[in-house]
Order: C-alpha cells, then structure tokens, then sequence
C-alpha cells in the first residue's frame, strides 16, 4: 500500500491501497489499442504510444456511467 498518510481505519486504508493501484496501472487506449495510457491528471489520461488525450474517469480511464452512456449512444447509432 503506497498510501501511508490515510488515517482512522483500516477499511479506508485498504480503499486508498486499491486507488493508488488502479490509478497507477496502465490501461488500453481507445484510438490506438495500445495498453499505453497512464493518468496525466484529475480524469485526464495520456496515451505514451499515438500521444491520444483523453477525458475519463478520475481514478480510472472509464467510469460506470460513461461505459452506460457509450452503449446506450451505441444502441442509438443501430437504429
């Protein structure tokens, strides 16, 4: 756990742990496919292969609601 500074639990300890991992990880890039994209900033991710800039999630490149929203665009775009 990279975390240290978190305090009052060990639940709280452990959700920062898994944060601080998911936000550091490296995740697949839409435009290109490559799993080169790493976080730039507060929901900004940066593919180190095309050079994309993307919008996305704080913690991770995708949120739950973004990946409903993509398919509900999706299943518009079908009829």
């Amino acid at each position: 756990m990279s975390n240290s500074n978190v305090r009052y639990g060990a639940e709280l300890r452990k959700r920062a742990g898994k944060v601080d991992v998911l936000r550091q990880s490296l995740f697949a890039c839409p435009a290109c496919g490559k799993k080169k994209v790493k976080r730039k900033g507060n929901s900004l991710w940066m593919c180190k292969s095309c050079g994309g800039v993307f919008a996305g999630g704080t913690y991770s490149l995708s949120t739950p609601a973004g990946e409903v929203a993509a398919r509900n665009i999706e299943e518009q775009k079908k009829k």
